[in-house]
């Protein structure tokens, strides 16, 4: 039969059957052999042999068993060869039944599970032993459970978590915080650990901001107790600082804690006692039990538990009391003298004892020797040769005594200086009881020495800080009239300066001591009693990191703070029960009173029952002007009967015709002829002797 293919025999339709099939399943590369087979037709010759030509034959590739095989990509066979040396399109079928057959041929099969991290535990954790150690305060318990759990390598975020909790919380906390820092400090978390904590600590300040509103001045007083506590040092904070954004809140922690915390000598104290000490118990508590150790110290003799007593009781910042009491008890029982001043030396030298808190020690009590020699009579000399022989052995710094030693003798305070002592607390005591401040200024002129004056002043303040707020408004009025009456204005610079000098000293037994002598600073200044460039004068005579310096610049800014004048005046409640600007209101209607037809000696009479003699300058001011308002001289009249009663006194005349003076320009403002009728005003006063000599009359201004 004929066709365009020629003819064929059965083999070679099988074979035409066979390529046919497997062209039907070749790719379209045109450079495979199977494509070629697609654009030919195999014609069979005439001699019965199918030809080949048109075909490359070196291209065509057949399998020994005389098939075409599909030949793939990459080299694979197609039907009826091996395929690839690894074939992945293969699925496998295992025969368990097989002899050869191998468990581990199974295909994987995955199980989900929950993956834990380790890290999360251990902060689930710990959260309930910081929980514990806030209710029952057993350092020992929680130093134990943490050792338990284990995870050291955690310890960085413990502290973490121990500061950021204890943040959120009362001082009572934090302060349980530090000295659980301390006490884990080395024994069970390295010195290492505690960088790396406080490190993650300031990395996540801008987080705890968000939560936690002051918590920028929270973490630098943790960072700072921690450079005091010694479990930080304080090369930690420059590098910290380095490696912290600019912009992060980490930077102004560091920043905080440099300047408002570690910047003043002394701070340690400070710091200490900001959130109410380690032990929480009072002065004389403290004073008690030091009393006890060093009683118990001389009958055993065992210097090493003296030492650890002394180190539990936490109060580093108090150590000088140590010293003061075993240096008295080496005084009052010679036989303890040796063992007294081996334990000083021991705790000298451990460092227990700092070297400034060992010379206030020795200081205070060099202050007190007068009142000692009464119960010991060789106090003085038994002193002295405690002195030598401590610098000499090296636990005493010579350069700190020297201002309390001269020529090898205490600089005894002098006898008139601490008679006049006494006799001020004698009359402050009672001013804080009578409110009768002419009755104290009395009391001050009879005792005839104004050259100690500041002595006065400092003894006024020390005693009320350590009382109400009564006795402090108190204190704040008292010292306005004294300004008038009898105190210079370089007497009030002179008793603020001895005030702020010793400053760290009068921290330890007032709380917010700092504080509250920025108040009276500041107050001193609203009531005119200072100058604010008298407080220039005041931090200029103290050392530029002292703790006094700090009390002048807060001072500062409670004056520059906007409405100052009046927060300040009603800071500790008012002058004598109601506040100043009540005292304006019933001055003017006093005066209006008078004006409208009252009599001179009711008028007086009003103005003695407000009992403000300091501010009688007040009704002088609103007197004059009054009168220049009312175009009436009537006032003059009222004016010179208080005079002459003895009621307004030159002082208080003086100044408040010199308030008049000061604000004349704005008055003329209201009153055209203010600055002739205010001339005519002196005149009088002048010639009726109300005024000092020393005041200016406007008319010899230019």
């Amino acid at each position: 039969m004929a066709s365009n293919e020629g003819f064929l025999t059965d083999g070679q339709r099988e074979l035409l059957k066979i390529a046919t099939q497997n062209a039907e399943n070749l790719t379209s590369s045109p450079k495979s052999p199977s494509s070629l087979l697609s654009d030919h037709h195999v014609k069979a010759p005439a001699g019965g042999k199918a030809q080949t030509s048109g075909i490359a034959v070196r291209h065509v590739r057949r399998s020994h068993s005389g098939k075409y095989g599909r030949v793939k990509k990459d080299g694979a066979g197609g039907k009826g060869t091996w395929g690839k040396l690894i074939d992945t399109d293969v699925v496998s079928h295992i025969d368990r039944n097989d002899p050869n057959y191998d468990s581990g041929e199974e295909p994987y099969q995955l199980v989900g599970s929950t993956v834990t991290d380790p890290l999360d535990e251990f902060k689930k954790a710990v959260v309930s032993i910081i929980d514990e150690y806030f209710s029952n305060g057993d350092v020992e318990l929680a130093a134990s459970d943490l050792r338990e759990l284990g995870s050291s390598e955690y310890y960085p975020y413990f502290i973490k978590r121990l500061v950021s909790m204890a943040m959120d919380r009362h001082d009572k906390e934090k302060e349980m915080a530090s000295v659980l820092l301390s006490a884990l400090y080395a024994d069970v978390i390295s010195p290492a650990q505690i960088r790396d904590g406080f490190f993650i600590l300031l990395e996540s300040a801008d987080d705890l901001a968000v939560d936690i509103l002051d918590a920028v001045d929270i973490l630098a007083l943790f960072l700072a107790r921690a450079v005091v506590d010694d479990i930080l040092p304080p090369a930690f904070l420059a590098r910290a600082m380095k490696a912290l954004p600019e912009s992060s809140k980490g930077v102004q922690v560091i920043q905080t804690a440099e300047k408002s915390y570690l910047s003043a000598p002394h701070h340690a104290e400070l710091v200490e006692r900001r959130w109410g000490g380690s032990t929480h118990i009072t002065v004389e508590e403290v004073k008690k039990k030091i009393a006890d150790l060093l009683r118990e110290y001389v009958d055993s003799g065992d210097t090493l538990e003296a030492c650890r007593c002394i180190r539990e009781l936490g109060v580093s910042f108090f150590h000088h009391e140590v010293v003061k009491r075993a240096l008295i008890l080496a005084m009052e029982i010679r036989s303890a003298e040796p063992l007294m001043l081996k334990l000083l030396k021991e705790a000298a030298e451990e460092g227990l004892v700092s070297s400034s808190q060992m010379v206030k020690g020795f200081s205070r009590l060099a202050e007190s020797l007068d009142d000692l020699a009464l119960d010991i009579p060789s106090a003085k000399a038994l002193f002295q040769s405690f002195v030598p022989k401590a610098i000499s052995e090296g636990w005493l710094d010579a350069s700190l005594t020297k201002p309390a030693m001269e020529d090898g003798e205490i600089q005894v305070e002098d006898e008139e200086v601490r008679k006049y002592k006494k006799e001020c607390v004698t009359m402050i005591h009672e001013y804080f009881l009578s409110d009768d401040i002419p009755e104290l200024i009395r009391s001050l002129e009879d005792l005839g020495a104004p050259e100690y004056n500041p002595i006065f002043l400092k003894k006024l303040i020390t005693l009320a800080m350590d009382r109400k707020n009564r006795e402090k408004e108190m204190a704040s009025v008292l010292l306005s009239a004294l300004h008038i009456e009898i105190f210079s204005t370089e007497d009030i610079v002179n008793g603020f300066v001895m005030l702020l000098e010793t400053a760290e000293d009068t921290a330890l037994d007032i709380l917010d001591a700092s504080n509250e002598l920025a108040l009276f600073l500041a107050r001193a200044v609203i009531d005119d009693v200072l100058a604010p460039l008298n407080l220039e004068e005041i931090g200029s005579r103290l050392p530029p990191k002292c703790s006094g310096s700090e009390t002048v610049r807060m001072a500062r800014s409670l004056i520059a703070a906007r409405h100052a004048g009046e927060r300040l005046l009603r800071c500790w409640g008012g002058g004598t029960g109601w506040a100043v600007e009540d005292a304006k209101d019933k001055i003017m209607k006093l005066l209006e009173e008078y004006e409208s037809g009252g009599v001179v000696s009711e008028a007086c009479q009003c103005i003695r029952d407000l009992g403000m003699p300091f501010f009688n300058h007040e009704v002088v001011k609103k007197a004059l002007i009054m009168a220049m308002e009312k175009k009436n001289d009537r006032m003059l009249d009222l004016l010179q009967e208080c005079y002459s009663e003895g009621l307004i006194t030159i002082n208080q005349m003086t100044k408040g015709f010199t308030r008049i003076k000061d604000g004349l320009d704005d008055l003329a403002l209201d009153i055209p002829n203010a600055k002739e009728k205010f001339g005519f005003y002196v005149e009088h006063a002048q010639s009726k002797g109300w005024l000092l000599p020393s005041f200016d009359s406007p008319t010899t201004d230019a």
